[in-house]
């Protein structure tokens, strides 16, 4: 996730609680979406594709955040 900003990724993870918070639910997430799918974990369609939602609004906020820490 955000191989090409691998650099302020882990500036935010280390200067920012809340960017960090939200990247540990994002990795937490994309475990358990993973297992499913794997049929580690299996879970109705239903329940897997809320958590591909959630997993992708996550994305997109910690996308923001990076956006406007660039910005600053």
């Amino acid at each position: 996730m955000f191989e090409n900003r691998r650099d302020q990724m882990e500036t935010l993870l280390k200067e920012s609680e809340e960017f960090r918070k939200l990247y540990n639910h994002h990795q937490k997430l994309e475990k358990r979406v993973t297992a499913a799918e794997n049929n580690t974990a299996p879970m109705e369609d239903l329940a897997l594709n809320q958590m591909k939602r959630e997993k992708l609004r996550t994305k997109d906020q910690l996308a923001r955040m990076m956006d406007r820490a660039r910005a600053a």
